[in-house]
């Protein structure tokens, strides 16, 4: 489509059944399967933001992953025009018995930076984490908060040209929040393109320009914020009351 940085069309994206049993499964031809995106469909154009709204277990989770290219669908087509999205996650491309220092350098390689650049930009990265003596303590030793922060400081610090969020601006205290939604807030001035998942309805309203809600793996709609975040609300108050 016109203008558009990311396309997917057609996305489906399957996991091993695990409700089957390890050893009856080695003896069938064809595995069962559970398909956790079945058909995704939409575009993100150049400097949006585009949320991502769901129930737990609808997939939101996996379709970052392949919008990273962690994961690759089944079948249908992914196109990126431009670098690779990095993935701003819980812990996501932590290596548990490194400390945060060398995570810090481990995800900065990875994201194709240099090790002079990286050096450069760790008091940076090291300050906005507030983690103080803990950055160079073992990950497996951090709460989720720590993780939060260390995940979201240098993906930050790194300066992406896209920015896929998971949940990230959930976790840790309130003032900490509040320092991750400024310099997002930054970097959609600075035309940016971030895709956001969160259950913070109001994040989503404030921060984003279109929403796609995806329930149990299947595109329910997207289009306008408030339109769709409304939409699902009231979904969800219905199911609750079930």
């Amino acid at each position: 489509m016109e203008n558009s940085i990311i396309e997917l069309k057609d996305i489906w994206v399957s996991y091993p059944d695990s409700q089957e049993k390890p050893l009856k499964s080695l003896f069938k031809k064809e595995k069962k399967k559970f398909w956790a995106l079945k058909g995704i469909n939409f575009d993100v154009k150049k400097g949006e933001v585009l949320g991502i709204v769901g129930r737990n277990g609808s997939g939101k989770s996996t379709l970052l992953k392949v919008l990273s290219g962690i994961l690759l669908p089944d079948q249908g087509e992914y196109k990126v025009d431009g670098p690779k999205p990095v993935l701003l996650s819980l812990g996501a491309g932590f290596q548990p018995e490194l400390s945060g220092v060398e995570n810090i350098y481990l995800n900065g390689l990875l994201l194709g930076r240099s090790k002079a650049e990286i050096d450069k930009l760790l008091p940076e990265i090291i300050e906005f984490s507030e983690l103080d003596h803990f950055v160079n303590k073992p990950v497996r030793t951090y709460s989720a908060g720590m993780k939060s922060r260390l995940a979201f400081s240098t993906a930050i610090t790194l300066d992406p040209e896209i920015l896929l969020i998971d949940e990230v601006l959930g976790v840790g205290d309130s003032s900490f929040r509040e320092k991750c939604k400024k310099v997002i807030m930054e970097k959609i001035k600075e035309k940016r393109t971030v895709i956001l998942i969160s259950h913070s309805a109001s994040l989503v309203k404030s921060l984003c320009d279109r929403v796609v809600w995806i329930h149990l793996g299947e595109q329910r709609d997207v289009g306008d914020t408030e339109e769709i975040v409304d939409k699902y609300e009231t979904f969800m108050r219905g199911a609750k009351q079930k």
